[in-house]
């Protein structure tokens, strides 16, 4: 198994939830950086409560996933006069480091919103809007250039932080022969040659993918296994992809209609809640619907691509009150579950992700969903 640092643990995080997918306002990723203790034991929540941070202490969490990201808003200091400074300062506290995915893991295929998706039944899905480039996992392609008796001492260094995954693949790399020339200066102190003398030497030009999340640390693993006093290296960000499959919401052509009371009762089911509200009229008839779409979490800015994308009910976890008169008016038929109703039920599958995700890194990981995670608005 390989090292269970906190750069490979992100770039498995990355490999599940491209940052690149993230709307433009998050902020996600790492907030805090723990005390740089191996990642054996991950905490995922929905937000990270005091309550909560306190189980995943006590459950012996080394990184808390917190979906909602725990630190948003600018902080001018961490006094404890917030919550969120009050759990910062316990997680530094703690040794305890914090990561948030939120838009990013909405967006990715078999994210959050395919998730929720699936509770309305089956039929063709796709985005409610597009991203416009989703950047590949790998972003950035790091190439050095490497005395031929050190490549592997090299490669093995940058892979043990982060370099060289390619989906379930791992120390994945590149290498050419060639002959490289250097000739020392007076200050210098070689590792091959000597100072004032034209050195020619064969080396591999050693290339490797890297995530953005693990970029520092294999660029810092890479001059210390490096023999050279100054190696010579390259990072080049690696050209966007376009992936159809991920984007903002998610909308789908049901396989056969249903009316806006079964997908009410199917989403009610799926969610384990004990209601939803709903926008039909008293006195109408029940519509039939064939085309529907979801967004996690708050989705009144959505509304527009929902209209546009033709769908007929859509689900959500709230909308103002003024949203929801706006849809019904253009023709929406609105569900509402509660804001992390619609978010929660996705932890245990992103746990069993994450596991899987590790595995294919050689990276044996223990990751559990805080009991003390819970909705904090009850029905009385």
């Amino acid at each position: 198994m390989q090292s269970q640092s906190l750069a490979h643990i992100l770039s498995a995080l990355e490999s599940l939830a491209p940052l690149s997918l993230a709307q433009p306002w998050d902020k996600v990723g790492l907030h805090v950086a723990g005390d740089g203790r191996p990642i054996r034991r991950i905490c995922l929540a929905i937000d990270l409560l005091p309550e909560v941070l306190e189980d995943a202490a006590k459950g012996g969490a080394d990184l808390c996933v917190s979906y909602h990201p725990l630190l948003f808003k600018p902080m001018e200091r961490l006094d404890g006069s917030t919550w969120q400074s009050r759990v910062a300062m316990a997680a530094v506290r703690n040794g305890i480091a914090v990561y948030s995915p939120h838009t990013a893991l909405d967006g990715v295929r078999d994210g959050v919103n395919d998730w929720l998706i699936a509770g309305l039944g089956a039929g063709t899905v796709a985005p409610l809007q597009h991203a416009a480039g989703v950047e590949q996992t790998q972003e950035y392609r790091v190439v050095v250039f490497v005395p031929v008796d050190a490549v592997d001492r090299v490669r093995e260094a940058m892979s043990a932080s982060g370099a060289g995954h390619v989906g379930d693949y791992s120390e994945c790399s590149f290498g050419a022969m060639g002959v490289g020339t250097f000739l020392p200066g007076a200050s210098t102190n070689p590792a091959i040659g000597a100072r004032g003398k034209l050195e020619r030497v064969s080396e591999v030009r050693l290339e490797m993918p890297c995530a953005r999340g693990a970029l520092a640390p294999v660029l810092a693993a890479l001059r210390i296994a490096h023999p050279y006093e100054e190696p010579l290296f390259d990072v080049t960000r690696m050209e966007a992809r376009v992936d159809a499959t991920q984007g903002v919401g998610r909308v789908m052509d049901l396989a056969s209609t249903a009316s806006g009371a079964e997908l009410a009762a199917r989403a009610k089911a799926y969610l384990r809640v004990a209601s939803i509200q709903r926008s039909s009229r008293i006195g109408q008839s029940d519509t039939e619907h064939r085309r529907v779409a979801v967004c996690a979490g708050s989705g009144g800015s959505m509304l527009d691509a929902v209209v546009s994308s033709g769908a007929t009910l859509f689900l959500t976890g709230e909308m103002s009150h003024h949203e929801v008169i706006a849809a019904r008016e253009r023709g929406v038929e609105v569900l509402l579950a509660g804001h992390t109703n619609t978010e929660r039920g996705y932890l245990p599958r992103y746990a069993d992700r994450l596991r899987a995700a590790g595995a294919g890194r050689g990276i044996s990981l223990e990751v559990f969903v805080s009991a003390a995670d819970q909705e904090v608005l009850h029905s009385v």
